[in-house]
């Protein structure tokens, strides 16, 4: 506690640039943002462009504007994931080193006849690198974690021992080196999160074991979603927060989290918002459940959403 206490913790919200930011979105930064500030910590901002295909022009300064709109101000420099190549590069180079990694010739196709599980099938082949997806080998698999909000966690064996993709066949680096790299790389003790990340969270633990790096602690708030098992997302076009009038989305964004705003927030400047929410902060009072359904409101200007309803 001490140690928190001093500004020992480093948060991060690390959006990718796919478009523009959405309610679902914005629970997770102001999550992310509130238990660093609460702990009187640090919270950085990360783009993760390093989907190149994904990528949307214009997006990443996007996000940043509206992230400063609703008064989210991050701490230090921005880091962009596609500025860090070299560094990827290097890190996964020291796997090589170790033996840790090997080529695999199976496609997606494959694997999906097999149930969808890759089942290690090139790992002694020994196949030459040029071309090929590159894998970890998962000797050492994590099966299960406490989770801040979720508790314990627990995933399915197959998926926790699966040799996984670190770089792809079109030479993208993966994402789940990346992430872990970049957390290391800033230091990062706490990852606050959507629960859609709660299973690929043992492969990166268990990554950040072959580092021989401190496991940072997480907790995985709810998502939003539309409807049971659909989630707001940029993908299914989940329309973009107003960035010219943030009180609304940020007070339906700390019900959403179960802080209990008070109503007169709603006339309270973005500013004074924020310090009430860091003031009041508690990681305990976020419902444990994976995600919570929005229903919309059609009459009541003070709500953007009628209900909450944990699914």
């Amino acid at each position: 506690m001490n140690d928190l206490l001093s500004g020992a913790y480093r948060g991060r919200f690390a959006p990718s640039p796919s478009g523009p930011l959405h309610f679902g979105s914005l629970v997770a930064a102001l999550a992310s943002f509130l238990d660093a500030k609460s702990h009187l910590g640090q919270w950085l901002v990360r783009i993760e462009d390093i989907d190149t295909p994904r990528t949307v022009k214009g997006a990443s300064d996007l996000i940043l504007s509206t992230l400063d709109a609703y008064g989210l101000h991050w701490d230090e420099h921005i880091t962009y994931q596609s500025a860090q190549l070299d560094f990827y590069q290097t890190h996964l180079e020291k796997l090589f080193d170790e033996s840790q990694l090997y080529a695999c010739q199976c496609t997606r196709k494959q694997i999906k006849a097999l149930g969808g599980i890759y089942n290690n099938a090139c790992r002694k082949l020994e196949l030459p690198t040029i071309n090929q997806a590159i894998r970890i080998k998962q000797n050492s698999p994590v099966l299960k974690f406490n989770d801040l909000i979720q508790n314990k966690v627990s995933v399915n064996t197959s998926f926790a021992t699966e040799d996984y993709i670190i770089k792809r066949r079109d030479g993208l680096f993966a994402y789940q080196l990346v992430v872990v790299l970049d957390d290391i790389h800033q230091g990062i003790t706490h990852i606050v999160r959507g629960a859609d990340l709660l299973e690929p969270t043992v492969r990166q633990m268990s990554l950040f074991n072959v580092y021989n790096e401190n496991i940072p602690l997480f907790a995985h708030v709810p998502l939003a979603v539309a409807e049971p098992g659909f989630k707001l997302s940029k993908q299914n076009y989940a329309p973009a927060i107003d960035i010219t009038k943030p009180q609304l989305a940020l007070f339906d964004a700390l019900r959403f989290l179960g802080q209990a705003p008070i109503p007169e927030l709603l006339h309270f400047k973005v500013e004074e918002i924020i310090a009430w929410a860091i003031s009041h902060w508690d990681i305990n009072k976020i419902p444990k459940v994976t995600e919570i359904q929005l229903i919309k409101n059609e009459n009541n200007p003070h709500c953007q959403f009628l209900a909450l309803k944990n699914n």
